[in-house]
């Protein structure tokens, strides 16, 4: 559950004024100079070939095409590029002010689950609220553990898809957003 790297997030936007920026966005996006955005979309999924995909198809006329597209891209991953993705991904962790116990338990669960698959556990939590997160988290690592590896694989790469979509709709609306004043 790697975060990219981005500026401070402002407060929350109304529904219309959040469907503007995806608008406003997404045109600033189609503009990019092609390293600009491959480098941001790297920050959405970190395969090289999903991301050169992805930028060369541009211009997206709406978010929901970009989204089409950041789908079919990811359905396109090689295992080769899965891994790539997966090798930028680190593994979600807690508030440093979070309990000692809660530290634990998830680093153990983490290495448990990276010791079985050999990469890092990747989960999509959008909608699940962050007091939700550790237990999400720790339910979900505890249950795929017990996949065979195609299984995982499987619900690894639909996670990366989700986490990949979620990171564009965030991209897309800090894009839109207006340049700080200097």
């Amino acid at each position: 559950m790697r975060a990219p790297a981005r500026l401070p997030v402002p407060p929350p936007v109304s529904a219309s004024t959040r469907e503007g920026a995806h608008s406003n966005g997404l045109v600033r996006f189609n503009d990019w100079p092609r390293e600009l955005a491959e480098a941001a979309l790297l920050e959405c999924c970190g395969s090289r070939r999903w991301a050169h995909r992805m930028a060369a198809h541009r211009p997206y006329p709406d978010l929901a095409s970009l989204l089409a597209a950041s789908d079919e891209a990811g359905y396109d991953l090689t295992p080769t590029d899965l891994a790539e993705a997966l090798a930028a991904e680190s593994a979600p962790c807690l508030h440093h002010a979070a309990p000692r116990a809660a530290h634990l338990a998830l680093r153990a669960a983490h290495a448990a689950y990276e010791h079985s698959f050999g990469h890092v556990f990747v989960i999509c939590m959008d909608g699940v609220p962050p007091s939700q997160h550790v237990d999400q988290v720790l339910a979900a690592i505890r249950a795929r553990l017990a996949n065979d590896p195609d299984e995982e694989r499987s619900l690894t790469a639909e996670e990366m898809r989700r986490l990949a979509r979620g990171r564009i709709v965030e991209l897309v609306t800090e894009a839109g957003r207006p340049d700080p004043l200097p």
